[in-house]
């Protein structure tokens, strides 16, 4: 009898925390919160956000970059896949209409395709592989290679992002990496640059440029040569093929010095060791293109012509 009396006492007991549970922590946890949340929502004026969204959305943006062409470090997680030595690190950062990519010069040829994602939608049909550029890289002892460089997309600076690749061999290898330390590459930096080419007497040099832009299958050949007239300076490039019919450079439309071999042109040089974005125009394709190219004339591997 007293054990039937016990455990009664037990079932109503637990019965009672149950039910009060229920009704006191369900559903008025459920009515209360939305009816507070209305009335602060009614007393402020302002739609209330939830704590954790805000604190999201809450934290300082980084001012957009200004259209134009930047200086930036360029980082990976791979020993074998980084920035040649000649460029200290860096690429070149070009923005436009908010739109970032970050110009890399490699180590060599062995790397024939990029890809901004994953390696395993890289190989998927229909996935636009990044093509090499062919870059002229000059070393310390003055030493030039040529190498492979890409174009690639920045969708965010100062965090991992990825990045695939896929080597002579065809396997291709997912990596992560970073753009940081972007400084703007404005007239100041071109004008300090540019104190190389006022200490070049007036004459003719051959120069070492790099070549970036296009499909990789024309270049512009290196070095080149260059005449300095007092603070004119015009260099004669020579592409790797004949069908260039004209060049424009800042606005100005350039046709070629001769009629017969690769074509040549004499265009004007803005700045030493600084970008330079000109337009080649070709008729190897069916139809005339206009290919924007990026030169930069090394003012450290200037030789006087003999």
């Amino acid at each position: 009898m007293k054990k039937m009396t016990a455990v009664v006492s037990m079932l109503v007991l637990t019965s009672t925390l149950l039910f009060g549970c229920s009704s006191n922590g369900g559903e008025q946890q459920e009515t209360e919160t939305p009816q507070t949340t209305q009335t602060t929502q009614e007393a402020d004026g302002e739609e209330q956000t939830d704590p954790e969204v805000s604190d999201e959305a809450g934290k300082p943006q980084e001012p957009a970059l200004a259209d134009g062409v930047y200086t930036a470090e360029f980082h990976t997680d791979s020993s074998m896949f980084h920035v040649n030595e000649a460029c200290d690190g860096k690429g070149t950062l070009t923005v436009k209409d908010g739109e970032m990519v970050i110009h890399i010069s490699l180590t060599s040829k062995n790397i024939v395709n990029l890809y901004p994602g994953l390696a395993e939608d890289a190989q998927k049909e229909g996935a636009q592989l990044l093509e090499p550029t062919v870059d002229t890289v000059t070393y310390d002892d003055g030493m030039s290679e040529e190498v492979n460089g890409f174009d690639i997309p920045v969708p965010v600076l100062d965090e991992e992002f990825d990045v695939a690749l896929v080597g002579t061999k065809g396997t291709w290898y997912d990596h992560k990496v970073s753009v940081t330390n972007v400084t703007p590459a404005g007239d100041d930096a071109a004008d300090q640059k540019n104190a190389a080419a006022g200490q070049l007497e007036d004459g003719s040099y051959t120069i070492n440029v790099t070549f970036e832009g296009g499909s990789g299958r024309a270049y512009i050949e290196s070095p080149a040569t260059i005449t300095v007239a007092g603070d004119r300076i015009t260099a004669t490039v020579t592409w790797s093929s004949p069908n260039y019919d004209y060049m424009l450079v800042d606005g100005e439309k350039y046709l070629p010095v001769n009629t017969e071999g690769n074509s040549v042109f004499e265009i004007p040089v803005a700045a030493l060791d600084i970008p330079v974005t000109v337009i080649g125009d070709t008729i190897a394709m069916s139809t005339p293109h206009e290919i924007e190219y990026t030169l930069t004339f090394l003012s450290d591997t200037a030789k006087t012509e003999e």
